[in-house]
């Protein structure tokens, strides 16, 4: 009897692989997301998510395959208080929630609590808790430092710490903050190329703190189930990284501004002879594409914020009651930073365009809704008498009169949503929404101000040319007795 081999349906051979914000997560995803591409299938990786949370989260909802994870923080951070000790403990773990896992990858990142070496010889510190006796150093975190579970305040209680001058910031921008002076200890991670390049001291964990944080994936089940070829490749890098090549990576990426993709493919070519093609992707095209991104987030949420705002701020106005709640909500939700609609979107929508557009249609309503109440507000009440002298009824009064007479005030509301959301749609980077916010992101990741520019320069011109489109299209759509005369 002849058998007949079934190929995956083209969806089946996508893969989608999630890293976190900091670079170590980035350069594994990158050795998937080459080892995908050289089996056949099509990866498509999903950068600088966020922390650990979002990234589990978005495995189990099935937003992205797989990624890279630390045996510590399951262990302390995913699981805590479930009391895994071993690697077959986590694998049990991971099965409940129909999650596999590779072998570890062979170096431990663990934890560094690092100081200038100078510092440290000044007070003779070598150890945690000889900070004991300094309360009055200053400690600079990252922001996941102090969140997690095995973090600062699990250190402070271990240790017995009494710093209280202890601020939360951006990882990568802790070690420029330590070379000026501007703090005293960070965390770092061992695998950090900055430790050896600031001449840091690693504090010695002598309390035993820190668990070990082997690397290794997670996948969901069904990625093993439908390309199993990726999994066994995979299992060519189970204890073939060691920290010295982990940490030479870290800081190809970090201080030689070596692509991420590169830094991959070079390893797999020298440690395993797996050679990988790297698709050559010019300024412009990069360019291009992010525009093409930017202009996804902003366009369908702005169309969605104007189809909705206009009729609210119709109703604000007819209704006295109902338009003070209406403008009490719409303000509120302006309110809410930003970064905060995003996260709160995430358990609803998942990562990706549709949580950004969400979150940035809620921030389009409110000029827009006010713009069109005012704009109504304000008209003269001879104005509104003549209509009514003229027996039209009132959706003819608004439509031929009122709303006309509100085009000027309904279209400055439509420019600054469209100019803020531009703006805003940089964050939408954060959850895998892409747009000019991705190089924003890998530049203040990479401390590498082209990459920032790369992101800030075209989002800046993108709002200039919306602003000049508007002004084009008031002058086609307001009655020109109603438009400003320039002097």
């Amino acid at each position: 009897m002849m058998t007949h081999t079934t190929l995956p349906a083209a969806d089946d051979l996508t893969v989608k692989i999630g890293s976190k914000v900091h670079t170590e997560s980035v350069i594994l995803g990158e050795f998937v997301t080459h080892l995908v591409n050289n089996v056949g299938g099509k990866a498509i990786h999903r950068r600088e998510l966020g922390g650990t949370q979002v990234l589990w989260k978005a495995l189990l909802r099935g937003d992205i395959d797989i990624y890279s994870e630390y045996t510590g923080t399951m262990t302390r951070e995913l699981f805590v208080g479930s009391g895994l000790k071993t690697l077959d403990d986590i694998r049990g773990r991971l099965l409940q929630d129909n999650i596999f896992m590779t072998n570890p990858l062979g170096f431990n990142n663990t934890y560094a609590i690092s100081m200038k070496k100078a510092v440290a010889a000044k007070y003779g510190i070598r150890k945690l808790s000889d900070l004991r006796h300094y309360p009055n150093l200053k400690f600079g975190f990252g922001e996941s430092f102090m969140a997690r579970n095995d973090g600062w305040q699990s250190l402070r209680q271990t240790y017995q710490l009494p710093q209280t001058d202890v601020r939360g910031l951006q990882h990568d921008l802790a070690y420029q903050g330590l070379n000026q002076g501007a703090i005293d200890v960070i965390d770092a991670y061992s695998t950090d190329g900055e430790v050896a390049y600031y001449d840091l001291q690693v504090l010695e964990d002598d309390l035993q703190h820190f668990p070990k944080y082997y690397p290794l994936f997670i996948y969901r089940a069904d990625l093993q189930e439908r390309m199993p070829q990726v999994i066994k490749t995979l299992q060519q890098l189970d204890g073939k990284i060691s920290e010295a090549d982990m940490t030479k990576m870290n800081a190809r990426a970090k201080l030689d501004k070596v692509p991420e993709n590169q830094i991959a493919a070079d390893f797999l070519a020298e440690k395993l002879a797996i050679k990988v093609e790297i698709p050559e992707n010019s300024l412009w095209s990069r360019l291009y594409q992010l525009t093409i991104e930017h202009l996804i987030l902003v366009s369908i949420s702005l169309f969605a914020a104007i189809v909705v705002s206009i009729p609210l701020g119709i109703l604000a106005f007819k209704y006295s009651r109902l338009g003070q709640i209406i403008l009490g909500i719409v303000g509120m939700i302006q309110t809410i930073p930003s970064l905060a609609i995003l996260v709160f979107m995430i358990p609803l929508l998942g990562i990706g365009n549709l949580p950004a557009i969400a979150a940035l249609f809620l921030y389009s309503l409110l000029p827009i809704v006010r713009n069109t109440y005012l704009g109504l507000h304000d008209i003269s009440p001879q104005l509104r008498e003549s209509g009514q002298a003229l027996g039209l009824p009132p959706m003819a009064r608004l439509r031929l009169i009122e709303l006309p007479l509100a085009y000027r005030s309904i279209f400055a509301g439509i420019k600054t949503s469209a100019i803020i959301n531009i703006g805003t749609a940089t964050l939408g980077a954060l959850i895998g929404a892409g747009g000019y916010g991705q190089p924003i992101l890998t530049g203040i990741r990479l401390d590498n101000t082209g990459l920032i520019l790369q992101g800030a320069i075209p989002a800046a011109v993108l709002a200039l040319l919306v602003q000049g489109l508007f002004e084009l299209a008031e002058r086609w759509i307001v009655p020109k007795g109603l438009q400003v005369k320039s002097r």
